[in-house]
């Protein structure tokens, strides 16, 4: 579940950013004047800012309901960790942890001496 809303979120993410791009700055009625107003007609006489604007509205929204639940998911995956000095019991377990070094003190690890040939 997680896993596919935050598919859904990336997806929201990239359709926003080219909503965002492809609409229309307040400076671009200047160039409707040498022919560019013809690409308007598509979306009707207002123009496509309307329907790129309620869309843009729609998908923010989407993104914000999935953030939310990423971030609801993500705490109740667990706590994090305390940061700083850890308590002095944790540190006396991990001190009685045997470790490799610990085997080798009860083991003779002598090689065997070559013996020497008489030339």
């Amino acid at each position: 579940m997680q896993v596919a809303i935050l598919m859904t979120h990336v997806a929201i993410a990239i359709a926003l950013v080219v909503l965002i791009l492809l609409q229309q700055g307040k400076g671009a009625e200047a160039g409707a004047a040498f022919g560019g107003g013809a690409s308007q007609t598509v979306f009707g006489s207002r123009g496509s800012g309307s329907f790129l604007a309620k869309f843009t509205g729609l998908l923010a929204v989407a993104f914000f309901a999935t953030s939310l639940t990423l971030a609801w998911f993500a705490s109740q995956a667990g706590e994090a960790p305390e940061a700083g000095i850890p308590d002095a019991e944790l540190i006396e377990q991990q001190n009685s942890v045997p470790t490799l070094d610990d085997a080798g003190r009860d083991v003779d690890n002598a090689a065997p001496a070559l013996e020497e040939s008489g030339d």
